[in-house]
């Protein structure tokens, strides 16, 4: 503690003068100065001093009121020195006393005990060397102890506010960096936010433009009623997508209804949308399996979600199938739909040609579960040297930006569950994602 104080008070008093410490030193070897010629008057008037001795009694005063100079770069060696004149000196009284000011200001306490404790000793010495005129011993050393006391008094009650200040001023400048950092880790879950709902909302919509508008674009004999209803699918898809898009932004710019755990003010996806989502994935040419191992997707089956039209969806042969919708909460019903769906895209862009197959289940107390599998796309035959190019048999793959599996397990960490995601043991890529059910 001692040598970090030292140390600042080092590097303040080697630093450049400023026009208010000028101005305090020449008020400080001023009042020195008036407060020697002051209380020495007696001393001037006394006849037993001779001339030459009292002469030499005031250039010694002169010069201490001249070493105040140095007051801020070497107090302690000040105060010591002139101490040790004060012995013979009446006129560095006014010195002596900046001086001691000076170190209860700038250094420790421990420092300012031990320079005390040799003023006391020298208030103690100076009426046996040379006595005051007009006080006796006990009158002397009362008011040297008080002229020394008070001298170092102030000057630690300036420093002790000094060091007030100075902590007020780092506390305020520590306080407005970590309002900077709140902020700044506001403004950074906002953008995750808005980039997460996004994500989710406009991938899927956008990738089944891109299947149809792909599919437009290889099938250039389609016949004309072909070509009308792919067109019929893309426009409607893209008013979803413009549909979404405004929920999305409704929800961005409306309060953090959610906050204290209520639902959100616009409508959200939950589970009884995935037969929906199944169906439109379906109808953009993917072959898709709706397992609804626990009937949490609704009560009881639905068809038309499985491979093609007319097919049941495959069920198994779980039970509770009337499972009520109700008994799964709402944020995990959306996180639900939002891993689906995402696997859903992920499939349409990495693997179009494959069989996908999507399963929920689960139970109150138990968790609720769902799985989105589909098959590997095979990479595409080396091209041997000589040998035609080979003929491209589809459009190009859908571009991904590859955040979507990030924030999915984002998004169940935040529920309180798990995701998984990599190949299965049979060879097809598993997005698996189990969450919490309350019983």
């Amino acid at each position: 503690m001692g040598s970090s104080d030292e140390a600042r008070a080092a590097r303040r008093t080697t630093a450049r003068r400023a026009l208010r410490d000028w101005l305090v030193d020449v008020c400080c070897i001023s009042l020195a100065a008036v407060f020697s010629m002051v209380t020495c008057e007696s001393v001037a008037n006394d006849p037993p001093m001779s001339d030459e001795a009292l002469f030499a009694d005031v250039m010694a005063g002169a010069l201490g009121c001249l070493a105040l100079w140095l007051r801020r770069r070497r107090p302690v060696e000040l105060a010591v020195v002139l101490l040790g004149a004060g012995l013979v000196s009446y006129y560095v009284a006014g010195p002596l006393l900046v001086a001691l000011f000076t170190v209860a200001v700038h250094r420790p306490l421990r420092t300012v005990a031990l320079v005390g404790a040799a003023a006391a000793a020298q208030i103690l010495t100076t009426p046996l060397v040379h006595p005051d005129p007009d006080l006796d011993y006990v009158g002397d050393v009362l008011l040297g102890a008080l002229l020394v006391s008070g001298a170092i008094g102030w000057g630690m009650f300036v420093r002790s506010r000094r060091q007030l200040l100075a902590s007020l001023r780092e506390r305020a400048a520590r306080a407005e960096a970590e309002a900077a950092l709140r902020a700044e880790r506001t403004q950074r879950l906002t953008r995750e936010r808005i980039a997460r709902e996004m994500h989710d909302v406009l991938a899927h919509r956008l990738s089944l433009l891109s299947v149809h508008a792909g599919a437009l674009e290889y099938r250039a004999d389609a016949s004309p009623q072909e070509v009308a209803e792919a067109a019929g699918v893309i426009r409607s898809s893209a008013h979803q997508a413009l549909q979404d898009l405004r929920e999305v932004i409704g929800v961005l710019r409306a309060p953090e209804s959610d906050a204290d755990g209520g639902p959100p003010d616009r409508p959200q996806p939950t589970l009884a949308d995935l037969p929906r989502l199944v169906e439109e994935s379906r109808r953009a040419g993917m072959r898709v399996t709706l397992s609804d191992e626990a009937g949490v997707t609704g009560p009881g089956p639905r068809p038309g979600t499985g491979i093609g039209p007319g097919t049941a969806p495959d069920t198994g042969p779980g039970t509770g199938i009337g499972t009520s919708l109700a008994a799964v909460p709402g944020a995990t019903g959306r996180t639900a739909y939002r891993i689906v769906q995402e696997g859903l895209t992920n499939a349409r862009k990495h693997a179009p040609d494959t069989k996908v197959t999507v399963t929920a289940a689960g139970a109150p107390g138990e968790g609720l579960t769902v799985e989105v599998c589909n098959a590997v796309r095979a990479p595409a035959r080396a091209r041997t040297p000589g040998s035609p190019p080979a003929r491209r048999e589809g459009p190009a793959a859908i571009p991904g930006a590859g955040q979507g599996l990030a924030g999915l397990a984002e998004r169940a960490a935040l529920a309180g569950g798990r995701l998984e995601c990599g190949p299965s043991p049979a060879g097809d890529f598993r997005l698996y994602a189990w969450l919490p059910w309350p019983a």
